[in-house]
């Protein structure tokens, strides 16, 4: 029986339709390949829906076979598909192996697929998980928002039938996407920016007396009243509700006369600090929908809009500025990356930890940044392994290679502490707490993540 692929889905989502289609748990069809580690899952247990798998050619060649669909049709649609893993056998291993991956890890943000899309295409309504960048979440035809699948939680999708802007914005994301190409821009970055300015808002959204629009749509996607559990609904619905005003406000960013602006609020040729009520900001609040916007964001002095504007200042004063991203434009430092749904639900849903206990990164950072971090780690173990074979030849030759390594070992483990405190106090993790995990008093901390996470 033929089962195709759905553009852009993972290959442990194509699995387990396979499996639907022949009657089998998907349990029972993995055991055609010989697997190299255990199949991730939530701390709580559960399985996780953005699991992945990686293949060797003689595991590709099982897949190809099982679902009936020629290798090179599923290597257009399936971005693992051909990916290299150094723990998969050699080319001329003829053992069809796999290995599970976290899929953020591998190909970008995954989520969940719409199930009546699927059921038009495959005659099924089962669970379908693809890789999905997050201006490409609304299904426009069944009035859905597609949500990460990288969180405990059991939603997969929300509502937005009642809401055509956010439909809407969809649609007018791709007129961002043509005007970002044609200024020099890459639209991923545009969007990067425009959705940590917008989220950082919503944040602070509850000391907006005058802000209606984000409630009402987030009553609406929490299935008419998100009052009972209101801080998780905050959380699961924030990208669908903020979406209209991220594609608005990339817009904006990308508008010259809008930059223009900015240039004029700095006092163009005589440098001034920027005023509260100044054009730009006046003008990105009725931009989008919120005349009274203005000097709230103008006041946010440490926000990524005001890092934005920054950076425009400075190339149009041809200001050399600090080096590095600093003179990016489109650059979003990470104390500035909005903490994803997945962080914001796993702080939410621990109690608060003792400092120091040796979990709590666990709880705030990503997954896909935590594997980072431990292959970090992993290097260092096997430099310090490879320091047991540096035992023979002159002794200041040993010592050299000694020395080399360990300073190696030390520069990795300190990066991957480093970014795990980072990543945990951008998470909302008390800086106290963080600096007691860390060994060191507050201050020393706040400047080694100041440091670390301002680069230039």
């Amino acid at each position: 029986m033929r089962t195709a692929p759905l553009q852009g889905e993972t290959t442990s989502s194509l699995i387990c339709r396979i499996a639907s289609r022949y009657g089998l748990e998907a349990k029972a069809l993995r055991s055609y390949w010989h697997w190299r580690n255990h199949q991730p899952k939530h701390e709580s247990g559960a399985t996780r829906a953005d699991a992945e798998v990686l293949l060797n050619a003689a595991g590709r060649q099982i897949l190809a076979g099982l679902c009936g669909i020629e290798e090179d049709v599923l290597a257009r649609a399936l971005p693992s598909w051909a990916r290299e893993e150094a723990t998969l056998p050699a080319e001329g291993d003829g053992v069809p192996t796999a290995v599970w991956r976290v899929g953020g890890v591998v190909a970008g943000p995954v989520a969940f697929g719409c199930r009546l899309c699927a059921a038009q295409r495959t005659g099924t309504a089962v669970q379908v998980v693809r890789y999905a960048p997050r201006w490409g979440r609304v299904c426009a035809r069944h009035g859905q928002w597609l949500l990460d699948a990288d969180a405990d939680q059991p939603h997969e999708h929300l509502d937005v039938r009642h809401l055509p802007e956010v439909i809407a914005a969809q649609w007018r994301w791709t007129g961002v996407v043509r005007r970002a190409v044609r200024a020099g821009a890459e639209p991923e970055r545009v969007f990067a920016l425009a959705h940590a300015i917008v989220a950082r808002w919503w944040d602070q959204a509850f000391d907006w007396e005058r802000e209606t629009i984000w409630p009402r749509r987030l009553h609406q996607v929490a299935g008419g009243d998100s009052g009972g559990d209101l801080e998780r609904w905050r959380i699961v619905g924030r990208d669908a509700v903020i979406f209209p005003e991220v594609v608005a406000v990339a817009d904006a960013l990308l508008d010259p006369a809008m930059a223009e602006l900015v240039w004029v609020d700095s006092g163009a040729g005589r440098p001034r600090a920027l005023p509260a009520d100044g054009m730009f900001c006046r003008r990105l609040g009725e931009r989008v929908g919120r005349a009274w916007l203005g000097p709230l964001t103008a006041a946010d002095h440490g926000g990524p809009l005001i890092a934005w504007m920054g950076a425009v200042i400075r190339q149009r004063r041809g200001a050399g500025g600090p080096a590095g991203c600093a003179n990016d434009t489109w650059w979003v430092r990470r104390e500035h990356q909005p903490v994803t749904m997945a962080g914001q639900l796993r702080v939410l849903g621990k109690e608060k930890r003792a400092p120091g206990s040796g979990t709590m990164w666990r709880a705030v950072v990503p997954p896909e940044q935590r594997a980072l971090i431990t292959r970090t780690i992993e290097s260092a173990e096997e430099q310090l392994l490879q320091l047991r074979g540096v035992q023979s030849g002159p002794t200041a030759d040993v010592a050299r290679q000694l020395l080399r390594n360990l300073r190696h070992s030390a520069v990795l483990i300190e990066n991957a502490w480093k970014r795990t405190a980072l990543l945990a106090a951008n998470a909302g993790v008390p800086l106290e707490e963080v600096a007691q995990w860390a060994g060191m008093s507050v201050d020393v901390l706040r400047n080694v993540l100041t440091a670390e996470a301002d680069p230039g």
